[in-house]
Parts: C-alpha cells; sequence; structure tokens
C-alpha cells in the first residue's frame, strides 16, 4: 500500500500562477481552485502514470500564521499573498473534501506539519509500502526515509535518501539545521551570517547538528573556505542558529484524528462535487470523476 500526502497550500499556489484565470458568475477569481481540482484527478485517475492513489490526504494552511509566530517575529505571515489567491483557500478545501480526499486544515501547526506527522505515524506500519509526500517543499526533504519519499508532481522527480544526500549534501536528519544555518526566505529564516549552501553541506556532513559544529574550524578537520570567519559567525549567533533549526524542523505531532483506513479514496461526494463546480462554472468536470461513494 501507498499512501499519498498531499500538500494544498502548494497544489492551489502552483494553480493560481499556473493555470487559466477563471471568474465565477459574481466575478470572484476561481481559476487556481478549478486547476487544483484537475491536479487532484490526476493524482486519482486509475491507468495514468502519476495517478492511481488509493490512500490520500491534503492539508491546507488554512492560515499563514502558525506556533512558529509566536518563537519568531521575522517568520513568515500571509502579508503579500494576492486577494485573489487568498480568497480561494476556503473554496480549495471545499473542492478537495468534495472529491472525497481526506482534508486537513490547518491553524495551530503548519500543512508541512501534517504531512510529516502522517509519514512518521504511518511508515512505521507493516502493511504500507511508502509514503509519498507531494510537494517540492525543501522543508520536507527531513521526513525522507527507507519508506518515505518527496514527489514534485510538476517536475515529475522523486526524492529518496540518496536524492536528498544528492541535493543537499547531508543526511535528512540534518535538513533543519541545513536550512538553520543557510535560512530560508520563504518561511522568513534569516540563516546565518556568511553561511551559504556548500560550506553548511560540507561542515554538516561531518558533524550533522548544530550543536556539535565545534567554536574552532581548526578543529573542524575540513577543508572550508573562509573558515574561520564562518566559526566566528556562528559562534556569535548560535542561540539565533539554533532557534531557526526549531523553526525548520516539522513537527510529528500535528492534531490528525484520521486513521489509515479513513485515508482510502472511495470516490468523490456526487452532490457536493456537482454543486461546487456549478458554482465555479465548471459543470463538465463531474463527467471526468471516475467514482463517486
Amino acid at each position: 500500500m501507498q499512501i499519498h500526502l498531499v500538500d494544498g497550500t502548494y497544489e492551489l499556489f502552483r494553480s493560481f500562477f499556473g493555470a487559466p484565470s477563471s471568474k465565477d458568475a459574481h466575478g470572484r477569481e476561481v481559476g487556481a481552485t478549478r486547476g487544483m481540482l484537475r491536479t487532484l484527478l490526476a493524482l486519482l485517475e486509475p491507468g495514468r502514470a502519476d495517478g492511481g492513489a488509493t490512500h490520500v490526504a491534503i492539508a491546507f494552511d488554512t492560515v499563514i500564521e502558525s506556533f512558529r509566530n509566536q518563537l519568531f517575529a521575522g517568520y513568515k505571515t500571509g502579508d503579500g499573498i494576492d486577494p485573489a489567491l487568498w480568497a480561494q483557500f476556503p473554496l480549495a478545501e471545499r473542492a478537495a473534501r468534495a472529491l472525497g480526499i481526506v482534508t486537513w486544515s490547518m491553524i495551530e501547526f503548519e500543512a508541512d506539519d501534517a504531512l510529516a506527522t502522517g509519514a512518521a505515524r504511518w511508515a512505521s506500519r507493516a502493511d504500507v509500502e511508502r509514503v509519498v509526500l507531494c510537494s517540492p517543499d525543501k522543508d520536507l526533504a527531513q521526513c525522507v526515509g527507507a519508506k518515505v519519499v518527496c514527489l514534485d508532481r510538476r517536475r515529475k522527480t522523486t526524492m529518496d535518501v540518496d536524492g536528498v544526500r544528492a541535493k543537499f549534501g547531508v543526511e535528512p536528519a540534518s535538513i533543519p539545521d541545513w536550512l538553520a544555518l543557510v535560512g530560508d526566505t520563504a518561511d522568513g529564516i534569516p540563516g546565518v551570517p556568511r553561511w551559504g549552501e556548500k560550506s553548511a553541506s560540507a561542515v554538516l556532513a561531518k558533524f550533522r547538528r548544530l550543536e556539535d559544529i565545534p567554536d574552532d574550524a581548526k578543529t573542524w578537520g575540513l577543508s572550508v573556505r573562509g573558515a574561520d570567519a564562518l566559526a566566528t559567525s556562528l559562534r556569535e549567533r548560535r542561540a539565533d542558529a539554533m532557534l531557526y533549526r526549531t523553526l525548520a524542523t516539522l513537527r510529528t505531532d500535528a492534531p490528525l484524528a484520521e486513521s489509515l483506513e479513513d485515508l482510502e479514496w472511495r470516490g468523490a461526494d456526487r452532490a457536493a462535487l456537482v454543486d461546487l463546480c456549478a458554482e465555479l462554472g465548471d459543470a463538465d468536470f463531474v463527467s471526468r470523476v471516475p467514482r463517486f461513494r
């Protein structure tokens, strides 16, 4: 059995910037929701190379702010999100539910925390062959393991443990430490001055964790450009780096009520989907759905 856990926030963003614009009868922009419905249906349709998913859940950032904003004032907020996109979040969640997909609306936690929780919970089961995290978000690379992979559906690439090592130069468990040093502009994590991807990869490949990196670069036993300056920067900002790692570390205790059996896709809710598609001005979509409950 394979489980597909989908980053709904990413799918909606991707559709907003990639799918054609479309307005409903009231002039409201709904193109991203229409596009997202099609990408989700493609995941479910049997016979497609990238389809045939049997057990699926999708997570949305119902609000952009989370508990991390209480830890760090600079953490990402909803500021700057196009209002035409932001207004479609409730509609997108309705669409996923109408399609019959278990939908997690995250408020205190983030969508990525829900995916990380699901991966940790179900990868340990003997009857689960693989958990597929459907997102290119580099944060999720920390979840990759023997039975967990990340799938970039747009590029049609899958990243396993070897793929994480090849892309980031570190083990999956060191991804939060790597992000703490390098920073993550999408999440508002500034990183540690002077540290870049190559230097962070080289040092963490040996020491793995921030707290294990010595203050004195002469003890590193590594040939890293500007090592003394890097060591000084980390020494002066180690407390900040530890906070950034906390921000980058995905939680695996998000409150997910569903069991694995609940994730089995049994078909769309015909009445809800018909009503939604009429609202979206996309009634033809219903005829493409292969199964209804």
